[in-house]
């Protein structure tokens, strides 16, 4: 196992999508980090995406807060934490425990979500325990317990490689989750027959290898899959002998999936008919879901929808087959087992079980535990707004950006009486609203166990030291669990003890007939604990890893699988006259959640480095919209500008916009403040791609691009700043052009009497200026009536070097523009590849890889390869 680890490295987990990727940490000595993917982890077998590559990238001390503040003033550990375990006690005695919450983090490692949870349910003794995960897979736990008895991934990630078929279902996975992307497609070149389908409203990167696309109406997933049970049941295919013997319900569920309308689904017969009889007539299938499922007022019942499918043919338990949730966080499904959640005990136990919660309490010796769940998230911060909750503790989230309805959420975190924030920055929407902040150590500077999605628990191991007076998360928990007056129950040395009470704790869960039971890990000492290898749960005397259901047994009292009857709905927010676009929101392939970690890399953020909303060529002309145009989208709950970009991956009527910039970088673009707080009854998690909004021209009276090496603060109406390699880019429009551009750009710079070259041209209404130390370029702007033409990605390297002819706007001849980078993990512009394909006659994606490295690292740009390269084709001249 260790043979491929190199002198002074550290075998850890990256900290970023569910994927569950090993890395090799290597420190430099002077707080640097270089990182590779680990070849002998079983989930990426070295590989990393474009985000993981960066990692080292990422570590910087530049935004850290290292010590305490009360009320933003720095203080020490002994009184921030004498005060939260004394504003906790006295809200509890006061209004009882339900006025106090936490709102947790797929950041956490599982023993710090452990702590937290007994914490809070055993200790304070309210179940207001909840995390930002019900914004990413709520839906499919919420599915899984309706089906299967109990929150079970049946499948594994071979499943992938071992399928003849594989359904990718609201999952942009080349972006997403890339390694698993890259997987598919190392299994589709050593067996071409493994076709590939994706069903997702928008023409994604993911589609690229894709032998069949539906673009589907945003929502309408439930329709889709209850046409295909019809369908499984009208050809016969239903595996009868599997159904009479594992499973109830299938009679209920095809007379509710008969009554639903194909047509629902936007789809022609002939799109549907092609998915039909692919799924239908290949045994080996699996179907792959994400957040294009879950997010959705009726996430569970597309759960539901699908498992359906897999059930009624017996699909499942086999390999190559079979449901599968793919989670968003490191580690979402850690969180879901030790009871993370506010519907749920630790180790898969109900809260609401009277047996399961007995025994709980008695294995932790707490006074009593609640008996009624606690307030999901968006219940959370409603309790928050009218006054119920009156003290919360926020834990590496940032609900301010992230919650549906944000801006009233934001409004709530400031008027809560008493809120907490442990984090490793100040530099968050929500940490600035704190009345404590408690500085908590960051992801390699952290020691403790994730779970991926496939259920494999991994080590994470800190490869840095903590810095200033940084604590990790489960100490700083378990210190204020102490100070409430509960030491025995607190009084862990270290993560092995941690997770060594948690293990012991599976085994009443495994008592109990449920599935998560790893108890054949506890035992370890600190050691043993120190070098333990990857292992996929169930860890048990009688179940080693592994699939679930090749038995046919479930975890229904009766073992029976339930086939749930769903019909579809339509999102909850309508269309209308005043609000005629669907709002899709998501990810981007190089940035993380509100980019507190991946905004630190200049690499990163050049991919994509301004928010933009994507809209179809016909809706902007409608709407006389041109590209690069600032667009504001509305509706009830608030507002946000972007930049325009006309696509054809979106469908009419739908708009596109990343969920990722926050008020530190782009305070007009949270794009969650146009969410509404619509829920899916069921799981609690929010519908976050189908809010219903207006779209129209922001009328700029200016627009102006900026570098420098510094960073600096605009104040006009809109502005998105991104770190470069040599400091700072940001882009800029405002309603009313400066009076007097020339001081407001010395203000902006805080440059009062540094020289300048100043451009002016009246009749164009255009001004540029440029500060020098020397020769030096300090910083540059650029300001127009109109959207500035430059050569950008080339004049981002500029501050800090001999560039007396910046104003100029574009590259020196011997200094070629590299254009906007396509290829992150190894910064390669758009113009560099065009050149290679133009002067080399490149004439395939592996080409241009062979030629420039572009995509030949995770493979997410290969789409953007292809669509460069078909353009070059397109545009040459006949002979």
């Amino acid at each position: 196992m260790m043979q491929h680890v190199e002198a002074g490295e550290v075998r850890s987990t990256c900290p970023y999508c569910g994927v569950g990727c090993g890395v090799l940490l290597k420190p430099d000595g002077t707080g640097g980090l270089a990182v590779r993917g680990d070849p002998d982890h079983p989930n990426n077998r070295g590989r990393l995406c474009s985000k993981g590559s960066a990692l080292g990238e990422t570590v910087g001390l530049a935004d850290r807060q290292l010590t305490p503040q009360i009320g933003g003033q720095d203080t020490d550990w002994e009184e921030a934490l004498n005060l939260v375990a004394a504003e906790f006690l006295r809200v509890r005695e006061e209004y009882g425990p339900d006025a106090t919450a936490f709102y947790v983090s797929g950041q956490l490692l599982t023993e710090d979500y452990y702590v937290a949870n007994k914490l809070m349910k055993g200790f304070i003794g309210s179940a207001n325990i909840d995390t930002n995960s019900r914004l990413c897979m709520a839906s499919s736990v919420a599915g899984h317990k309706r089906a299967f008895g109990t929150d079970t991934v049946p499948g594994v990630y071979e499943d992938l490689e071992e399928a003849d078929l594989v359904v990718l279902v609201g999952s942009n996975l080349a972006w997403c989750h890339p390694v698993l992307y890259q997987r598919i497609a190392a299994a589709r070149a050593a067996r071409p027959q493994l076709k590939l389908v994706v069903i997702d409203p928008r023409r994604t990167a993911t589609c690229a290898e894709a032998d069949l696309h539906l673009p589907l109406a945003i929502g309408s997933d439930v329709a889709l899959f209850n046409g295909l049970l019809a369908e499984i049941s009208r050809r016969g295919a239903v595996d009868t002998d599997y159904v009479a013997a594992h499973t109830s319900g299938l009679k209920e569920a095809l007379k509710a999936a008969r009554g639903d309308d194909p047509d629902a689904t936007g789809l022609d017969e002939d799109e549907l008919a092609a998915f039909y009889d692919l799924w239908i007539g290949t045994d080996k299938t699996v179907t792959v879901y994400s957040q294009g499922v879950n997010q959705s007022s009726a996430g569970t019942d597309k759960v539901n929808a699908i498992i359906n499918c897999h059930l009624a043919t017996g699909r499942i338990g086999r390999p190559g087959t079979g449901p599968f949730s793919v989670t968003g966080q490191p580690n979402a499904m850690g969180g879901r087992e030790v009871g993370g959640l506010a519907n749920m005990l630790a180790c898969h136990m109900e809260l609401k079980d009277e047996r399961h919660r007995k025994a709980v309490q008695q294995f932790w010796n707490a006074t009593a535990l609640p008996r009624e769940n606690g307030m999901k998230a968006v219940e959370m911060f409603d309790a928050v707004a009218d006054g119920r909750v009156k003290a919360l503790w926020i834990v590496h989230s940032n609900p301010a950006v992230t919650m549906p309805d944000a801006d009233r959420v934001r409004r709530a975190i400031a008027d809560c009486p008493f809120v907490v924030v442990s984090d490793i920055t100040l530099r968050t929407d929500t940490a600035r609203l704190a009345d404590v902040f408690l500085p908590a150590a960051a992801w390699a500077e952290k020691s403790g166990t994730v779970t991926n999605s496939d259920r494999t628990i991994s080590r994470q191991r800190a490869a840095l030291a903590a810095p200033g007076d940084v604590k990790p998360d489960w100490a700083i928990m378990a210190e204020v669990g102490r100070r409430m007056g509960w030491k025995e129950a607190f009084a862990w040395d270290g993560p092995a003890q941690i997770f060594d009470e948690y293990a012991q704790l599976s085994a009443i869960a495994g008592k109990f007939g449920l599935d998560f039971d790893i108890s054949s890990m506890s035992g370890k000492d600190a050691a043993a604990y120190d070098q333990m290898a990857p292992l996929r749960w169930p860890q048990s005397p009688d179940q080693k890893g592994g699939r679930f259901f090749a038995d046919g047994q479930f975890f229904h009292a009766d073992k029976r699988a339930r086939i749930v009857p769903v019909r579809h709905r339509a999102p909850k927010a309508a269309l209308s006259r005043k609000l005629p676009f669907r709002l899709n929101t998501g990810r981007l392939r190089d940035q993380w959640h509100t980019m507190t970690r991946t905004a630190l890399s200049p690499r990163l953020s050049a991919h994509l480095p301004e928010p933009f909303v994507d809209m179809r060529p016909e809706d902007a002309a409608r709407l006389h919209l041109k590209p690069a145009d600032m667009v504001r989208l509305s509706n009830a709950c608030g507002s946000a500008i972007l930049r325009l970009r006309e696509s054809t991956e979106v469908q009419p009527g739908t708009l596109f916009a990343p969920m990722h910039w926050t008020g530190e970088n782009a305070p007009a673009s949270r794009i969650d403040v146009l969410v509404p707080s619509v829920t899916d009854p069921l799981s609690g998690q929010p519908e976050s791609k189908a809010a219903s909004v207006r779209a129209e021209r922001f009328a700029a009276g200016w627009y102006g691009f900026a570098i420098a090496q510094d960073r600096f603060s605009p104040t006009c109406e809109y502005w998105a700043m991104a770190r470069t390699s040599a400091g700072w880019r940001a882009e800029l429009a405002g309603k009313e052009r400066p009076t007097d551009p020339e001081s407001w750009a010395r203000a902006l710079f805080a440059f009062p009497d540094a020289p300048a070259q100043v451009m002016v041209d009246e009749a164009r209404g255009s001004f540029r200026m440029a500060f020098f130390e020397d020769e030096t370029l300090l910083a540059a702007i650029y300001l127009g009536r109109q959207p500035v033409s430059l050569m950008r990605d080339f004049l981002v390297g500029l501050p800090g070097s001999d560039a007396v002819w910046a104003l100029a706007g574009q590259s020196r001849g011997d200094m070629p523009d590299p254009g906007p980078v396509v290829c992150s993990c190894f910064s390669i512009g758009r113009n560099t590849i065009r050149r290679a394909i133009e002067s080399e006659g490149l004439t395939s994606v592996e080409q241009i890889g062979a030629a420039t490295s572009a995509g030949t690292n995770c493979g997410s740009c290969k789409a953007e390869l292809g669509q460069i390269l078909a353009a070059m084709v397109s545009t040459e001249p006949a002979e």
